[in-house]
């Protein structure tokens, strides 16, 4: 019988000929293989080079500190907004905050680049890293914290997705963000929502990269075919209300961010060699934290991208060596065929988000005591038609759709609402397709501020 039921959803499920358009994007390979290694590496090696990065460190010198390290990506920045023809606006967001570990008034800078998008330039993908260094004591802005892998890889990442991206355009504006104060207590990210914010920006999503370099695991495990997108379950910013709804009806796994890891989970799939994405159902490592954070507390869909294979002793140390183990966060930690992978991942969802039409809003479901389920959902602008998706409440990915053209709803029969979760995506002309949207607040991209 059961065999039965999903024979008839797979049958109901059958893609159109309208529906197979949003297959296979040759720009997108195009778009992966303009990845450089060798620029990867050169940009880690130049922020090495400021000896170290602390977010309390010199901001005077050229040559040493964060003022300097933040000049050069700024700079870097403005070199390729030159060979795009001026596609990119450089900003530099600030503010003097104070706290446990800025214990002086100190101002935290971000530098960005913002590649405005054609069509709905409101609607924003951003890429992130961190500037910022540490060594042991985390206030020592004095010793070397090289930051090789955190989070110059992030970084690096960051940099080279504005090189690559903006030879290209796309409906979307892309927002290229370098953070600082990270390890002080996550101020960059907080300056950045703010600016996000104050620029009425419909932030879609941010892909935080922080430590994606390094493929050899303290406990001897070397993995470079995984990488790991940390998503939180239910929205920081969910009102009493909406949460006893959730509770009730469902949504725990369908945050944004949980459906932009699995569109992100769905490239990898599709346009990487042996790069898989390991989705974590968590808003980050356990009780550690990321610039992501402040973009969720924002209301932002936000995951952090971070590597399978982590080594203590390359995070947050003293250069030494002790015990025959080299302590330190140096260079020759960082795989950098592995960080052209992750990179790759970045660039290419960026363009597929960018490239598809926002996902769908006002997204509801209703079938109580029914054999059939009804879908519903708003128009969105660019959209040639919409996918239905449904799945079991206990299936980590979509696994059912069905394709409903250019209607606003749709009725799946013999669909009972009580056994699956749904979800809608929309689909351009060309082929691209949204994030999914989960029904109602729990599961809506651009949820009213907070």
């Amino acid at each position: 019988m059961r065999f039965a039921i999903f024979a008839a959803l797979a049958a109901l499920a059958a893609p159109t000929a309208a529906e197979a358009q949003s297959g296979e994007h040759a720009e997108l390979r195009t778009i992966a293989a303009e990845v450089s290694q060798q620029r990867l590496h050169a940009t880690i090696d130049r922020l090495v080079s400021f000896g170290t990065r602390h977010t309390l460190s010199d901001t005077r010198s050229n040559r040493r500190g964060i003022g300097a390290a933040r000049r050069w990506v700024e700079s870097e920045f403005r070199s390729i907004g030159a060979a795009c023809g001026g596609c990119l606006e450089i900003a530099t967001p600030s503010d003097t905050v104070t706290g446990n570990r800025v214990p002086n008034p100190t101002e935290i800078v971000d530098v960005l680049a913002i590649q405005r998008g054609s069509s709905d330039p409101d609607r924003v993908i951003i890429i992130s890293g961190h500037l910022d260094s540490r060594v042991t004591d985390v206030m020592n802005a004095r010793s070397d914290a090289p930051g090789a892998n955190d989070d110059g890889s992030g970084t690096a990442a960051v940099i080279e997705a504005a090189r690559v991206l903006s030879q290209h355009r796309f409906g979307a504006t892309l927002v290229y963000a370098a953070l600082s104060g990270e390890e002080q207590g996550l101020y960059g990210g907080a300056v950045l929502a703010r600016f996000a914010r104050e620029r009425g920006w419909r932030v879609e999503a941010v892909l935080n990269n922080d430590i994606i370099g390094n493929t050899q695991g303290q406990s001897g495990v070397a993995d470079n075919t995984h990488v790991r997108v940390f998503a939180e379950g239910t929205r920081a910013t969910e009102t009493p209300e909406e949460a006893n709804r959730r509770r009730y009806n469902g949504g725990e796994v369908d945050s944004p961010s949980r459906n932009l890891a699995r569109f992100i989970d769905r490239i990898a799939d599709q346009y990487l060699t042996n790069l898989d994405v390991v989705m974590v159902y968590r808003t980050d490592r356990f009780s550690r934290g990321g610039d992501q954070v402040r973009m969720l507390e924002a209301g932002y869909p936000s995951v952090r991208v971070t590597e399978a294979q982590e080594n203590y002793t390359r995070q947050h140390q003293d250069l030494r060596t002790e015990g025959g183990v080299r302590y330190g966060d140096t260079i020759e930690g960082v795989d950098f065929p592995y960080l052209a992978q992750v990179t790759r991942l970045n660039i290419v969802s960026m363009a597929a988000l960018a490239s598809a039409p926002p996902p769908p809003s006002g997204v509801e479901i209703e079938g109580a005591v029914s054999a059939n389920t009804n879908v519903r959902w708003q128009p969105v602008d660019g959209a040639a038609g919409y996918r239905v998706w449904w799945r079991s409440t206990t299936d980590p990915q979509w696994r059912f759709s069905r394709w409903a053209g250019e209607a606003r709803e749709i009725t799946l029969e013999n669909v009972v609402i009580d056994d699956w979760f749904f979800g809608v995506s929309a689909v351009s002309a060309e082929g691209y397709e949204s994030p999914i949207v989960y029904p109602g607040a729990a599961g809506a991209f651009f949820a009213p501020a907070p």
